[in-house]
């Protein structure tokens, strides 16, 4: 369940269990990749972590031996491994003016509720989808051995997936088995990354199993016994960096950006030991500034004025212009693959109202309420590197 935090010097009456179910219900709209995981409650009196639980394989070999009459086996233990991750938290409010609360509060509520929903649903997303593309399992599309190696002719296609499937059934990846379905992995996926797999006439629309099976929200179709779900989060790998050096230097660290950095060029260039092209020349980031968008190098270099500074962290460069191809990341994983922190569990989602007068001395003419919405703690975590792989290739235009 959710919570609802209201100041008792309001004078609305909000129905709050309504408030609470609203929040979870618009938040879970957007979940795609957090719904797979194996969920695990808020950590209780545990500071910042969640502990997720793997129960080992047993060993067939172990088995095989056969019986002999009137004797028992030696036993087996049971035996898990634990994967321990940090929980963070995640919000936002609104502010609702005196004149709204005049003419509407409730329905002011309810509305900021909702889109609250969405904002914080979306961000678990984010979350969630992230720590799925951190692992280290992954095949490129036409068998390139780098991200940047990717070209726009390297689409995802049905050898792909059939090449993913081989993967995780060599490694033992446990099917999802819900009742009344066929065992199966789940892949979640762009709709570019789909558009351009059902043409193929191997490509099983739901529309022609959707009536003798249960579902999933949003599944679109499957493929060797892999059942597609799309989400318009999945990730993307795109160009960090694409910026020009302002001014020409002379055996030196430092130089500074011609144009204002974005969010992505500042995180990028703000991590020390990235790699980072200038022209022909390969360098590796020693710091940034950001107040004067000055970037240092490991190493000395003299620089034109002008010249291409970009990073090599998405697909094939232009030669020309260093803009690098978008990649595209398509997840297929079997079940416990990994974990999430259940938000629909007590406490994890809160609605919290701050109604007109709550504010003391700081709103003294009675003038401002918020509404707000906080995951009191969240995180995901990979569970078994093996039972999740990452296809990383193009789209069509």
């Amino acid at each position: 369940m959710t919570n609802t935090t209201i100041n008792s010097l309001g004078t609305t009456h909000l129905d709050k269990t309504f408030y609470d179910r609203q929040l979870l219900e618009s938040a879970r709209t957007r979940f795609v990749h957090a719904k797979f995981g194996q969920m695990r409650p808020i950590p209780r009196n545990s500071g910042k972590r969640v502990e997720f639980r793997r129960w080992n394989l047993f060993d067939a070999a172990e088995a095989r031996q056969a019986l002999e009459e009137g004797v028992t086996p030696s036993g087996q233990a049971l035996s898990q491994s634990n994967v321990e991750a940090l929980v963070s938290q995640y919000g936002a409010y609104v502010e609702v003016s005196d004149l709204l609360d005049m003419t509407g509060y409730d329905q002011v509520i309810a509305e900021s509720a909702e889109l609250l929903g969405e904002q914080l649903g979306t961000v678990v997303e984010w979350v969630t989808r992230d720590a799925m593309n951190a692992g280290n399992n992954v095949q490129r599309a036409g068998g390139k051995s780098s991200r940047s190696a990717l070209t726009a002719d390297d689409k995802l296609t049905v050898e792909e997936i059939r090449k993913a499937v081989r993967t995780l059934k060599r490694a033992k990846a446990r099917p999802f088995c819900e009742e009344e379905r066929k065992p199966h992995f789940v892949c979640i996926c762009s709709p570019d990354a789909t558009f351009d797999l059902q043409n193929d006439a191997l490509w099983q629309d739901v529309a022609k199993y959707s009536n003798a099976e249960q579902i999933y929200s949003g599944e679109i179709g499957r493929l060797f016994g892999v059942v597609f779900v799309e989400s318009t989060e999945a990730k993307v790998f795109r160009q960090s960096v694409l910026n020009k050096v302002a001014a020409a230097t002379t055996n030196s660290a430092s130089f500074c950006l011609k144009n204002a950095p974005t969010e992505a060029e500042a995180a990028y260039l703000s991590k020390a030991g990235n790699p980072l092209c200038i022209g022909d020349g390969s360098y590796t980031i020693d710091s940034f500034d950001a107040s004067n968008n000055t970037v240092t190098l490991a190493e000395s270099a003299s620089l034109a004025a002008g010249a291409i500074i970009y990073s090599e962290d998405a697909g094939s460069v232009d030669a020309a212009t260093k803009a690098a191809m978008d990649v595209h990341s398509t997840l297929i994983f079997g079940k416990d693959a990994y974990g999430v922190v259940d938000v629909a569990g007590s406490g994890a989602l809160q609605i919290i109202i701050k109604p007109h007068g709550s504010a003391g001395t700081q709103d003294p003419l009675d003038q401002r309420a918020t509404v707000g919405a906080k995951v009191a703690a969240y995180t995901a975590a990979i569970l078994n590197d093996l039972w999740i792989l990452r296809i990383e290739h193009a789209v069509s235009a």
